[in-house]
């Protein structure tokens, strides 16, 4: 009898009429997400388009999300200059070893600091977010790089920057809410050390946290290219591609030979942009769907769950 009398009143809760109200929330809702969307893939749609049209097209404004006489010659200008391979090449393993040793410094840094038992450790936290709120400026990171001796090298991209206290504060939120002290506590008694317990149970569970690290460290080094124009002068050799593609461009835009390439640059500068951040942006890209479940549970720890 109870279970007569059950089924109609799920089936009635199911079959419930929305009220107006709720739809036009939702529909609002879904609109402004897809405005959002929109702001976030147009102006890549734009860039593509415009590295894909033909130069008359651009100069006269007549490309927007769809390419206009459709030609390849700005990837062949891009990819014409054999230095861009050797750039290629020094970009893929500045970012490795920048990302490998951030992630090394980070772990060994956030772990310690996230045990209540450490002493001293709110001090030390204090210390390195305080780098957060001061920088000693271009002129001063440039004069220590040269007395250091680390100019025309990889160790002025990778050793400068390696370390970041906003990434320290994520890892060290994110193993105070993901590694209990009982855990710690129970590898003790069993006779683990503090290695060992780094390595067995503090890494496997922070898989999540230490791909996004990893993922904001690969786009960051990948990116920039700031630091290489200040430090690498002389050496072309180990110019990375952002730089080369840089200059790639300066050359395009004020329209004379670069003195490192063989190719007289004399497209439009606008075009030759477009195809220069499609073909920066395009090894990231295909990097990203690998890693996309743990950045999403990543940036997930820590939140309040009900």
């Amino acid at each position: 009898m109870q279970k007569s009398v059950w089924a109609p009143r799920r089936v009635r809760k199911s079959l419930r009429i929305r009220r107006p109200g709720s739809v036009l929330a939702n529909v609002l809702i879904y609109l402004v997400l897809l405005l959002i969307s929109l702001t976030c893939v147009l102006p890549f749609v734009h860039m593509l388009a415009k590295s894909l049209s033909n130069e008359a097209y651009v100069i006269a404004r007549k490309v927007f999300l769809w390419p206009q006489g459709f030609t390849l010659s700005a990837y062949g200008k891009v990819l014409y200059d054999q230095s861009i391979v050797r750039s290629m090449y020094v970009s893929v393993l500045m970012t490795a070893l920048f990302t490998l040793l951030g992630l090394f410094l980070t772990v060994c840094a956030a772990y310690p600091l996230s045990r209540k038992h450490l002493k001293g450790r709110s001090f030390f936290t204090f210390m390195i977010m305080l780098t957060l709120y001061f920088n000693g400026g271009i002129i001063p990171d440039y004069l220590l790089i040269h007395k250091l001796g680390m100019l025309e090298s990889l160790s002025s991209l990778i050793l400068p920057l390696a370390f970041s206290a906003y990434n320290l504060l994520i890892m060290k939120t994110a193993l105070q809410s993901s590694f209990p002290d009982s855990l710690e506590e129970a590898a003790r008694i069993e006779g683990a050390g503090y290695l060992r317990i780094l390595w067995s149970l503090v890494i496997p569970l922070s898989k999540p946290i230490i791909v996004t690290i990893a993922l904001f460290l690969a786009v960051g080094r990948w990116n920039a290219y700031q630091d290489a124009l200040f430090y690498i002068k002389q050496r072309a050799d180990l110019r990375p591609m952002q730089l080369k593609l840089y200059y790639l461009i300066v050359a395009a835009t004020e329209n004379f030979q670069s003195s490192e390439t063989v190719v007289a640059v004399r497209t439009n500068p606008e075009v030759l942009k477009a195809a220069c951040v499609m073909f920066a942006t395009v090894p990231i890209l295909c990097v990203y769907p690998f890693v996309q479940r743990y950045f999403v549970q990543g940036i997930m720890i820590g939140a309040v769950k009900g």
